[in-house]
């Protein structure tokens, strides 16, 4: 735990409030919460996240990841997820590490990294959580550490975050990862439909569509897009609607009406019934909500 203890550390004097920031090392950002906060939807991106204090929970569809301290969560896809931070205190606050993955770099790896012997075991789904190594959180340390040297990130954040790579596809989630990234398998055509969707989500698409753009017939979509995601292509899109209509009516100061335009929906009464099934409260009441108590609802 003393490694754990000084990310802890490390985090906390990189932080001044509560947060996510970005640091001056490519793709790895320090997260602070001083208290729980309620459950958030986002749209999480490829990362490995460490928790050094505090405890999270993290909720796709019906099933829930728990980490605290000594675990990793990575999620290999973009994906709409449900966080909450459930322990922090002012004395101990919630400190996390959050390094978005390179994919080119672990296709790059992968080629020279020898598979592991035997049948490899299709891993279904896009989240694994698992316990930190010693080497494992060496490495995150030390990545750490290069926040307060910052003429050594150019020279050094390079290499260990190659390193942490490594411990990853050596790691318990290597085959997930491994998978996302091969060719022509079931995850990385749900990984096109995923990216494809993404792209078009403000438009409406025909699930056969879809299919032509996965390379998939549209019965093989339907089953391996909801065993990766845990929900169909069309309740995906709807989330993607949602969370970007939430964005726009709390960040730009837009009307409900013109954000559920914008989105794509059509009715304004089916977007403010489904924004309310998704976040617990319509629309204009839900940015009140949100702007009375940012903290509590601050990205985690």
């Amino acid at each position: 735990m003393e490694k754990l203890d000084q990310i802890a550390r490390l985090i906390a004097q990189n932080t001044d409030e509560d947060g996510v920031f970005e640091t001056a090392i490519p793709r790895l950002s320090v997260i602070r919460m001083s208290t729980p906060t309620e459950p958030l939807h986002v749209l999480h991106q490829p990362a490995v996240c460490i928790i050094a204090q505090g405890a999270k929970q993290v909720m796709l569809a019906d099933e829930i990841f728990r980490y605290t301290p000594g675990q990793y969560l990575v999620v290999s896809v973009d994906m709409p997820i449900t966080g909450q931070v459930i322990e922090a205190t002012q004395e101990e606050p919630y400190l996390c590490l959050r390094l978005d993955l390179d994919l080119k770099l672990l296709t790059e790896m992968l080629i020279d990294m020898p598979t592991a012997s035997g049948q490899p075991v299709m891993r279904k789904k896009c989240i694994g959580l698992s316990r930190t190594t010693p080497e494992f959180l060496d490495a995150a340390l030390r990545l750490t550490q290069l926040l307060d040297r910052p003429d050594e990130i150019a020279f050094l954040a390079p290499l260990i975050e190659r390193e942490l790579m490594f411990r990853l596809l050596r790691g318990d989630q290597a085959e997930m990862i491994r998978q996302i990234l091969a060719p022509e398998n079931r995850l990385q055509q749900v990984n096109r439909a995923i990216s494809w969707i993404r792209q078009n989500f403000s438009a409406p698409f025909s699930i056969e569509q879809v299919a032509v753009e996965a390379r998939m017939s549209t019965s093989s979509l339907h089953q391996h897009f909801r065993e990766v995601t845990a929900m169909s292509p069309l309740q995906y899109q709807k989330q993607l609607r949602l969370q970007e209509a939430r964005r726009l009516i709390l960040g730009n100061a837009m009307d409900a009406a013109t954000a559920a335009h914008q989105v794509g929906y059509d009715s304004p009464s089916q977007f403010s019934r489904e924004y309310r099934r998704l976040f617990g409260a319509p629309p204009i009441q839900d940015a009140t909500r949100l702007r009375s108590e940012p903290a509590r609802y601050a990205e985690a």
